[in-house]
């Protein structure tokens, strides 16, 4: 008998990653490459989009030619990837028109704020579920076509398709033959009804973006065509699932019901509560947004997103070199009792949920003399605890619904005194599976839906615990480092 596959694509902000799963959905290999950040101007974040398609597939050739399988093993692909990050392209000649706009750039702030002013602003964030940001696509498309000489004239002709990632990777690999998206992924783009569930025309006529440059809008999980014969060796590859990746993470870990949240740590922090078929406006400043569409269903999501949170730690790394690895951060924090009273506000790119700021900038507090590197390293896993923690509180206050348990993934909740600090100022159970990758499993398991390998009632069972992190703090200590975070917040927005 022939062993079947499932191929997940995680195409992150730093990092392209393939993962081979089982039908039982055990993990039988990871092959991952970094990518390259530009920064061409301050708070201007951009990627080659041509290095984004060529590292995604460069490692899932790598990863299928070490475990020796044959493409025609492979039942089903699915495709998870940074959300929000915007890129145009030739539709002839399939080059990228510019890098890559990676969803952290900034430049389009002061559009926002002109926005903001505007009446048609109320009516942009009803229709799409979204404040008005420049972290959202439908801002960066604008300034291209503004931006490049003689573009907008090539879109309106019909020469210039959009897409974020997962719409790229699909079209590249598709031949050209798919230019598609899910719905989790146009429900980013601040061009998107998620009520009427099409692309709002009104909105795309008051930012002057042609319907022709937009993507056909799929279900998460389906059988969407093949891959081009020749990418994955002789077989052509059935794309059967997508979703972005924080929708994917919370179907990775099986938050299926309303009520149930997941956090991601990843290079920013993300967290999202499944609201059930209906979507959930806020009141604190948390997104509405689509969890996925399956089988003729759309679920809703609340979504608080921290934009720095990972990318910290590599700022700690790269720029000030007070560490070798992330990895060591664990071991750093463990070695001083307390941050000293540091805060670190890691508003790189302003602050997001609640508090949506674009003007806010990162501030270290509380330094004195003795201070050394351990207590900022400190402070820096700290502020990721900090950030969630004010994303939950306005998640309970939207929903009514207290959170008792709290689901986590990404690659820093591998960071032990990360979850203990989490459980702590949360004051609640912090569970972590034992694949914390829960982005491309989510990829995995919508493919596998989409290809015929299983149904969504299949799937709890794979999901596995590694440990639960119990709060171990007093409720005046945790008072008191959250007034001192508040107090750091508060001089961080001014």
């Amino acid at each position: 008998m022939i062993k079947k596959y499932i191929l997940a694509l995680d195409q992150g902000t730093t990092s392209s990653r393939a993962v081979l799963f089982d039908n039982e959905f055990n993990v039988l290999g990871i092959e991952q490459s970094e990518t390259t950040q530009i920064f061409p101007k301050p708070g201007w974040v951009e990627q080659d989009a041509t290095e984004i398609r060529e590292t995604q597939i460069f490692v899932a050739r790598k990863l299928i030619s070490r475990l020796g399988v044959d493409s025609k093993q492979i039942n089903g692909i699915g495709i998870t990837n940074q959300r929000e990050t915007t890129i145009l392209w030739d539709k002839k000649t399939g080059q990228p028109v510019y890098n890559a706009i990676v969803w952290q750039d900034k430049r389009t702030s002061d559009l926002c704020e002109q926005i903001n002013k505007d009446d048609f602003s109320e009516y942009i964030r009803k229709s799409t579920g979204l404040v008005i940001d420049s972290y959202f696509s439908g801002t960066k498309v604008l300034w291209l076509l503004d931006n490049i000489k003689g573009l907008r004239e090539k879109a309106e002709k019909g020469q210039i398709l959009f897409g974020t990632v997962d719409t790229w990777l699909i079209w590249n690999l598709s031949g050209g033959r798919l230019h598609i998206t899910d719905y989790s992924n146009a429900s980013r783009t601040l061009l998107y009804s998620i009520h009427d569930k099409c692309w709002d025309k009104e909105i795309l006529d008051y930012f002057n973006i042609p319907l022709q440059m937009m993507p056909e809008v799929v279900e998460s999980s389906g059988t969407y065509g093949k891959t081009e014969k020749g990418i994955f060796g002789n077989s052509e590859v059935m794309l059967s699932g997508i979703a972005g990746d924080q929708q994917a993470a919370l179907f990775g870990q099986t938050c299926f019901d309303e009520g149930d949240a997941k956090n991601t740590y990843g290079t920013g922090c993300f967290m999202l509560m499944n609201t059930g078929d209906k979507p959930f406006k806020s009141k604190s400043g948390l997104l509405t947004t689509i969890a996925w569409g399956l089988n003729g269903k759309i679920t809703y999501a609340l979504e608080g997103s921290v934009f720095i949170a990972g990318a910290a730690i590599q700022w700690l790394r790269d720029k000030l070199r007070l560490i070798e690895s992330a990895s060591d951060t664990e071991k750093i924090a463990f070695e001083v009792t307390d941050s000293a009273g540091v805060y670190f506000v890691p508003a790189f790119s302003g602050l997001g949920a609640p508090f949506w700021n674009m003007n806010a900038r990162g501030i270290i507090t509380g330094l004195t003399a003795g201070v050394d590197y351990r207590h900022i390293v400190r402070a820096a896993l700290e502020s990721m605890a900090f950030q969630t923690r004010d994303v939950l509180n306005a998640m309970q206050k939207d929903s009514g619904i207290e959170i008792g348990n709290l689901n986590v993934d990404g690659g820093a909740s591998a960071n032990n005194f990360l979850l203990q600090f989490q459980a702590d100022i949360l004051g609640v159970d912090v569970s972590r599976p034992e694949f914390v990758e829960s982005t491309a499993l989510g990829a995995g398991f919508l493919a596998a839906i989409g290809s015929g390998v299983c149904e969504i009632e299949d799937l709890k069972k794979f999901r596995k615990t590694d440990k639960v992190f119990h709060s171990n703090m007093s409720d005046s200590d945790r008072q008191g480092l959250c007034l001192g975070w508040t107090n750091a917040i508060d001089k961080a927005r001014k």
